[in-house]
């Protein structure tokens, strides 16, 4: 089953790339590695959710924000690739959580999108993760999420 045939199976649209909201491109590829720009979760060309772990979202909410922003990367590497079955491997995760202070759960918000890489790619999907409390991300998403893909 191809990655793209597992999102379709999980109920779930690859989007087309969320556009730069600067100066960046969503993907640069250098040899056999992919890195994405930061991932926000953005549906439909419009922010998901707004606001801060702890606060204004609880850890469930922000799994699901993760898990939205996980996907729109992969929609990146799908653009970069043309298909999904070329990335051999997920290598390395970061998510940055908008927290609160006193907020200590940003390795569960992470998950989301930890879970959904490993959905989709099976073992390739498995990777190396940093978790990381911010006090503001840009557009006061609630989180944000990049990744490296090794790739065919």
């Amino acid at each position: 089953m191809t990655p793209e045939q597992k999102i379709e199976e999980l109920g779930l649209t690859l989007p087309p790339p969320v556009a730069p909201v600067g100066s960046y491109v969503v993907t640069v590829r250098t040899g056999d590695l992919v890195y994405t720009s930061g991932q926000v979760p953005m549906l439909e060309g419009k922010l998901h959710q707004t606001g801060k772990l702890g606060v204004d979202l609880g850890v469930d909410e922000g799994r699901a924000q993760a898990r939205i922003c996980a996907l729109n990367a992969v929609a990146g590497l799908k653009a970069e690739l043309g298909e999904l079955s070329r990335v051999r491997r997920i290598v390395k995760v970061v998510v940055f959580v908008a927290s609160a202070p006193g907020f200590t759960e940003q390795a569960q918000v992470a998950n989301g999108a930890s879970d959904l890489l490993a959905e989709v790619f099976g073992e390739q999907g498995k990777h190396a993760r940093s978790a990381v409390g911010v006090i503001v991300l840009p557009l006061d998403a609630p989180v944000e999420v990049e990744l490296i893909a090794e790739v065919a």
